[in-house]
């Protein structure tokens, strides 16, 4: 190799970039396929930089390092779900790389090189099932003509398995590592040749698991709060206990008077107090004096904004209503002969991730330098830059680990990070830690919307619904846009298959407590307005609920939920009897293209549900990481099942209650269902799969205690006040 090797591109590889690869790459080639997008410099410097990649003739996906490593950089957000290991995957299998030798890097925040990177509705197989397999498909077939070169043989004759390049015809073969430099020189094919699905070796196999178990078990793994900086400050601040509160005034005499607070000042969100520890902080912060002006704050307790919430729906609160779901000649005419009304209220819910909300920025004029679990990292570089006065272009966005986030690290507005960037502009060239404990989290909201549905059904000779009307009441979590995240899962519904009209108002209340997106969102709750009312009215018709669903699915033509739902009848022994005091529910739902059937198996103890089975029937399309689909399904119903148990924030005179884990509780280990999980075999695209198990098992659970009792639940949780704090019961019995 010469010193200076030049493609036809222009691109210039010398010995010490392969060699040393730069600072980022550190001594590895990014091999990638179609990131780069042609934008002038100024378009590039408004749309977000950040710090760039090594140049590269390959792209920015893949790095290779001299001894055969495989590097895959990962532009998605990493926040406990595994999302590493399936984007992994889809290059390595494309690349036929050994997946022993496979490493994963969190990328920067940088739309050049990776485009907005965005992590949210369960998105991230899907939106890059094409770009990743590309990558892989592209960088194999750069080996694949580098040793076809070399060997002076045909590409067809080449063939690659684990990181190894072979021709079996001549007996050569080379890894890797050993073909390299060469590789490098291949122009990449603007359309790579993929696998068909049958050709797959490790999609859709257990072999792909996590590569981040091992630092997360001893404790290498670097989350916000272990980001240490020389001559770092650590920053909490003390927020009104009132949503929409403002502050008035304070004194910080005592607080100036803890040893290690350096600085207290007032921001746009409350007073911030800066130390030299986190201790410092919190004790400075709980010194201060504060005085808070509640003009404008909310100050209703719950059971208040419960009873607004049915006087809109009964058309009595002044709030107008937007139509959803509406079908069908004259809709809205009076529903008349056998009709059937239902009722349902849920609760606000927390987010409350592991890891609390932090952030590290620093400030240094028009340079902003910020380590944080980024949930949607392109739009915090953006606010962060609105915030210090700049240009996302001067925005390094250093995208951490996050320990959970279920949407609270995904709000539009980058709350905490932009209140840690305003923090760090009062102290310029000095990096700030803010830190959010347990109660800080708690009450600052973004909350899942509090919400009520009324249903009306008017049912047909037949037994099945021949009209249905809807009246939904739920804050809106954009602030322009049709509300439609509140009716998903109640749009579009099968069930309204045998159907002749179908009117639906939403309407959406605007006071000051802030919500946001909550995992799998509006089917947090619509699922168990859709699967109960269907329940119910099955048993009304005195036909098996399954059976019953499945008239509606064949009518509407809905061929993937009859096949979950045969599965999950397979699975569950859904025919089959059940020991006394036992019963089973069922319900299925579908959230971000994917569908999901549970059946929980459940008892009463003293009136509260016991659920010691839960069986799941997922088809999410081509299953890239089967064991994490199952770890995902496993999570989705401790999680749905918590809230569905325990799950509610409530206020009183505008103040929340809940504000830690004593108060909210969450499904303990010993109280945790065994569940089982089955895989619909598919070959169609993959669907999203961190959100769609949460939804059917809150109804799952109360299509159970309607078969035990025959009472219907019209409001979530299960189990409210002390029955909730003190439910220290076994869920399997």
């Amino acid at each position: 190799m010469t010193e200076d090797a030049q493609d036809s591109r222009g691109f210039r590889l010398t010995r010490r970039r392969l060699i040393l690869g730069g600072t980022l790459l550190g001594g590895a080639l990014l091999v990638g396929y179609g990131v780069a997008r042609p934008m002038d410099v100024a378009g590039a410097i408004l749309s977000g930089g950040g710090t760039d990649p090594e140049e590269s003739p390959f792209g920015a996906f893949i790095r290779i390092d001299l001894e055969g490593w495989v590097t895959v950089v990962n532009k998605q957000q990493e926040l406990g779900q595994g999302i590493h290991a399936g984007m992994a995957a889809m290059i390595a299998e494309e690349l036929d790389a050994d997946w022993d030798r496979v490493k994963v890097v969190e990328a920067r925040s940088n739309f050049r090189a990776y485009g907005v990177q965005i992590t949210a509705g369960s998105n991230a197989i899907a939106t890059n099932w094409d770009a990743m397999r590309n990558a892989g498909a592209a960088a194999r077939s750069m080996f694949v003509n580098a040793a076809a070169l070399r060997w002076d043989v045909e590409p067809d004759a080449i063939e690659v398995r684990d990181g190894v390049v072979s021709h079996p015809a001549s007996q050569q073969s080379a890894s890797f590592a050993e073909l390299l430099v060469e590789a490098s020189r291949q122009t990449p094919p603007q359309v790579p040749v993929l696998k068909t699905a049958e050709q797959y070796r490790l999609i859709g196999t257990d072999r792909v698991r996590r590569k981040d178990s091992q630092p997360k078990s001893n404790g290498s793994l670097i989350y916000t709060q272990d980001v240490q900086r020389p001559n770092m400050l650590v920053a909490m601040v003390a927020h009104s206990p009132r949503f929409g509160g403002r502050l008035a005034r304070f004194d910080d005499s005592d607080a100036l008077k803890v040893p290690g607070v350096v600085e207290v000042f007032a921001i746009d969100t409350g007073v911030a107090v800066l130390a030299e520890t986190t201790y410092a902080a919190k004790l400075g912060r709980d010194a201060l004096r504060l005085e808070w002006d509640d003009t404008e704050a909310e100050t209703r307790s719950t059971a208040d904004l419960v009873a607004y919430y049915h006087d809109i729906a009964a058309g009595n609160g002044g709030i107008g209503s937007a139509d959803f779901a509406t079908m069908g000649e004259d809709p809205d005419a009076p529903l008349t002969g056998d009709m059937v009304e239902f009722s349902f209220d849920f609760p606000y819910l927390a987010h409350a991730p592991m890891e609390t909300m932090d952030c590290v920025a620093e400030v240094n004029g028009f340079d902003v330098s910020i380590s944080s679990g980024a949930h949607l990292a392109s739009l915090d570089q953006v606010m962060a830059a609105f915030t210090a006065r700049t240009i996302p272009g001067r925005v390094d966005l250093e995208v951490l680990p996050a320990g959970g986030s279920f949407g609270r690290r995904g709000v539009m507005t980058a709350d905490y990070l932009v209140e840690c960037v305003r923090i760090a502009q009062r102290v310029q060239g000095r990096p700030v830690k803010l830190m959010w404990t347990r109660e800080d989290e708690m009450r600052a909201g973004f909350y899942r919307p509090m919400s009520h549905h009324r249903v009306w059904v008017e049912m047909g000779a037949d037994g099945f619904p021949a009209r249905w009307r809807f009246h939904s009441v739920c804050q809106a979590l954009t602030p322009v846009g049709d509300n439609i995240q509140a009716t998903e899962g109640i749009t579009h519904s099968p069930y309204f298959s045998t159907a002749r009209t179908v009117a639906g108002k939403i309407f959406s209340p605007r006071f000051p407590v802030p919500v946001g997106f909550w995992r799998s969102v509006g089917a947090s709750h619509t699922a168990l307005v859709m699967e109960h009312v269907i329940d119910q009215l099955a048993r009304r018709a005195g036909q098996d609920p399954a059976a019953y669903r499945r008239s509606l699915f064949e009518k509407a033509g809905d061929d993937r939920r009859i096949a979950v739902l045969d599965e999950l009848m397979e699975k569950s022994g859904w025919s089959t009897p059940i020991e006394a005091g036992w019963s089973r529910g069922m319900a299925i739902s579908e959230a971000f293209g994917t569908i999901v059937g549970q059946v929980a198996e459940v008892r009463l103890e003293g009136g509260r549900p016991v659920v010691r089975r839960v069986v799941a029937v997922v088809d999410c399309g081509i299953a890239v990481a089967p064991d994490q689909i199952t770890a995902q399904m496993e999570g989705s119903i401790g999680f749905g099942l918590s809230a569905a148990l325990f799950g509610a924030v409530t206020l009183k005179d505008g103040y929340v209650q809940e504000t830690n884990f004593d108060t909210y509780p969450v499904v303990r280990m010993n109280e945790m269902p065994a569940v089982e999980t089955h895989i619909i075999k598919s070959t169609n695209r993959p669907t999203g799969m961190g959100e769609p198990g949460v939804p059917p098992i809150a109804p799952a659970v109360a299509n159970a205690i309607l078969a035990l009792t025959g009472t219907p639940t019209t409001a979530l949780p299960f189990l409210s006040g002390a029955a909730a704090t003190n439910a220290g019961f076994s869920m399997r019995g």
